[in-house]
């Protein structure tokens, strides 16, 4: 005993309904735009040019690269964090907070502790952020170079 009754009743809908044909594309159609799945990206196209916000987001790339690399390393050499938490004579907790994304009380020693601890040195640099930047630095390096020439 059907339930349904009217179009629904015994199928009757799916014949009154054609099936549904891809429509060909026209090739002077203006392209569609491409659906971003990078949220780097994403952010990039939400800030805008807001200098101060940009530099937020560069700061929480550079903690989550550092937060990446240290869980990385770990992973690699096979230890747990409680494992590497004991190799640098710290607990857990300090270990699972240095591979927290949002954790920005990285220290030098710390870094270089667990460096030394997976087998790695810790290398750091100091790279100009603009073109302008590095100009700068150029000339102030050729102008202190300068000054310490011997005469």
């Amino acid at each position: 005993m059907p339930i349904l009754t009217g179009p629904f009743e015994e199928g009757r809908l799916s014949r009154q309904i054609p099936p549904r044909t891809p429509t060909p594309r026209r090739r002077n159609h203006k392209q569609t735009m491409v659906r971003t799945t990078n949220a780097l990206k994403i952010l990039e196209k939400v800030t805008g040019k807001d200098p101060a916000l940009r530099e937020e987001i560069a700061n929480a790339r550079i903690n989550l690269k550092l937060a990446q690399m240290i869980h990385d390393s770990r992973t690699k050499a096979g230890l747990s964090q409680q494992q590497l938490a004991d190799l640098i004579g710290s607990k857990q907790p300090v270990i699972a907070r240095l591979e927290d994304a949002d954790y920005e009380g990285h220290s030098l020693t710390m870094l270089q502790r667990i460096a030394g601890a997976l087998g790695h040195r810790l290398e750091v640099r100091f790279i100009p952020s603009t073109k302008h930047g590095a100009m700068k630095s150029r000339r102030s390096a050729r102008h202190s170079n300068r000054q310490l020439q011997p005469a």
